[in-house]
């Protein structure tokens, strides 16, 4: 039996009946990551020594009926912008290339007290900028389905750690699609949570109003069960929310009769690849031969997504990336004339380029003469965006989408044309505008062997609401890996 094709809840009932060894699961991980990942490379640090470590001190835990969790001894990995005290945290940028946090984030640390094992940390794009995985320090992510085309992004190295069976599940983090359009790509499950459901404190800030850790996993699942372990409110992070309740599992019921579910028209438009669109209808058609009523609608405001998403992060990233300034940690430039000239040939060095672009952008539209033209009235459009959900939300439980306009595009595709990565957000991004939670999971393969993704979005703190339309939709499937998985640890 290959550990790695179980799940991580089928993996957390064979460690609790004693079938495997939490040292066993982790070896069977090191091994598959050992097989696959000088192809893909998912990952930044693997923690080879200090893992097997914690395996033994898990499984004494667990023996002692200390640790009784449905994911105590279960392998996962980390994406390399949230802390952990002990391990390299780079955000894959050289400018932090040499980082080692002091402290662990509060989502990472909650996995922890469940009894998770980490294994290391993952590749992204580099501070969370970009939808490819390309724009690392540390070299492009490859999918695991076809290894010339990219996983996505920015949580690529969380998706494809999954997707090629390296670990059963992982931490990924949403700015803007970056956990759901890379699960689309590399054909796993991805939720995104309502904003301050998962505690942001210890993640390393792009967009502080937008980001939000969330799940990456086989199943949906998998994924309600590992969002029941990571939330949780905390005073250390001012955006955190207290919630009546964290139970997501409740909502894994093959049950969707009345379920209301939205499909708007504004999203099957020009730009959406054929192939794609006939996945994500036949999921609609699916859940309504399942009892659940589908109905098209306008949601309006889709076109000014882009541009005012681009402004309010490109404005956060800057403010938000002054700290890496060569000064207290990170890479400083060997030589340099006075404190400004360190300032500046630190982060010319330090930064890529399109963390450059993105720092340039946000401090061009929050400059006093711009400030109003473009920054305020991008406040403005995330406000009237919230309002046509809001709207929606009274009519619909579920809205229902594509997660990205095409599948995975070759490497390089992208990079050369910055305006088309950034179109590639289209169904993504008004989702973080207005703070609601999105899943986004398998629904097919197009002509090319690569995997489709469909979108399920619902109102704030309606989870649930998806939770239950993906576990109805996912009942009617198998779930397919890509070759690569099954290859490596046998």
């Amino acid at each position: 039996m290959d550990l790695m094709h179980l799940t991580a809840v089928e993996l957390g009932k064979k460690i609790q009946n004693k079938e495997v060894t939490v040292r066993e699961c982790v070896e069977a991980a090191l091994a598959q990551i050992e097989a696959v990942d000088t192809k893909i490379n998912s990952f930044v640090t693997v923690d080879r020594e200090g893992v097997l470590k914690k395996a033994d001190d898990i499984q004494a835990r667990i023996d002692a009926g200390e640790l009784t969790g449905p994911l105590a001894g279960v392998p996962v990995a980390i994406k390399d912008n949230m802390c952990t005290e002990g391990m390299l945290t780079t955000c894959s940028s050289k400018i932090l290339y040499n980082f080692v946090p002091t402290y662990t984030s509060e989502a990472v640390l909650n996995l922890e007290k469940a009894g998770a094992v980490i294994i290391g940390k993952t590749n992204m794009d580099e501070f969370a900028m970009g939808s490819t995985t390309e724009t690392s320090a540390f070299g492009p992510t490859k999918n695991p389905w076809n290894t010339e085309h990219v996983p996505g992004g920015s949580s690529g190295g969380s998706c494809t750690a999954v997707s090629a069976e390296e670990v059963p599940y992982a931490l990924g983090s949403d700015t803007g699609g970056s956990i759901r359009q890379p699960s689309s790509f590399c054909g796993v499950v991805g939720i995104k949570p309502t904003y301050g459901t998962v505690s942001r404190y210890g993640l390393i800030a792009y967009g502080s109003s937008l980001d939000q850790i969330g799940p990456v996993a086989k199943d949906v699942t998998d994924c309600a069960t590992i969002l029941e372990t990571i939330a949780s409110y905390d005073p250390k992070d001012s955006t955190s929310v207290k919630r009546d309740s964290y139970d997501f599992t409740s909502a894994l019921v093959d049950d969707v009769k009345g379920l209301r579910i939205g499909i708007p028209k504004d999203y099957f438009g020009e730009g959406l690849d054929a192939e794609v669109k006939e996945a994500v209808l036949k999921v609609a058609k699916v859940l309504e031969e399942k009892g659940a009523i589908v109905e098209e609608f306008d949601l309006s405001l889709v076109e000014y997504a882009i541009p005012a998403y681009y402004v309010i992060a490109s404005a956060e990233a800057s403010s938000n990336l002054a700290r890496f300034d060569g000064v207290k940690y990170g890479y400083r430039t060997e030589e340099y004339e006075g404190l400004h000239n360190m300032y500046k040939k630190s982060r010319s060095e330090g930064f890529g380029p399109e963390v450059k672009r993105r720092i340039m952008l946000g401090s061009f539209v929050l400059s006093s003469g711009y400030y109003d033209a473009y920054y305020l009235k991008a406040l403005r459009t995330k406000a009237l965006i919230k309002e046509a959900f809001d709207k929606a939300f009274e009519k619909y439980d579920v809205i229902l989408g594509p997660a990205a306009p095409t599948t995975a595009p070759k490497l390089g595709e992208s990079l050369s044309d910055p305006i088309k990565m950034y179109l590639g957000d289209i169904y993504t991004i008004s989702v973080n505008l207005a703070g609601l939670p999105g899943l986004s999971m398998p629904c097919g393969i197009d002509s090319k062997g690569m995997p489709i993704g469909v979108q399920m979005i619902g109102d704030c703190f309606k989870e649930n609401n998806i939770i239950r339309a993906a576990y109805a939709f996912e009942q009617t499937r198998e779930y397919i890996r890509p070759e690569m998985a099954g290859k490596g640890a046998e």
